[in-house]
């Protein structure tokens, strides 16, 4: 539903450039996640359960697995 407000902030949003168009959009994005999960820190959770994940799991051993040739092509750092 637009209101009043909702139009004002579209007229001033369209002003900007993309990049602080693209900077607010994801400072705005930021604070509704925050506000609905209720917790700051949920980057940290979020990865731990990503890390723990079996399907992420076999996927980082699938790319390990693909690219585990050139590891051996002599241009590592020792």
């Amino acid at each position: 539903m637009a209101t009043p407000v909702f139009t004002e902030i579209e007229n001033e949003f369209v002003r900007l450039s993309p990049e602080a168009q693209l900077t607010l959009l994801e400072r705005l994005v930021h604070r509704a996640r925050v506000a609905v999960s209720g917790n700051r820190d949920t980057w940290e959770a979020d990865l731990s359960a990503m890390a723990a994940d079996p399907e992420m799991q076999r996927e980082l051993h699938r790319i390990n697995d693909e690219f585990a040739t050139t590891e051996s092509d002599g241009l590592e750092r020792h």
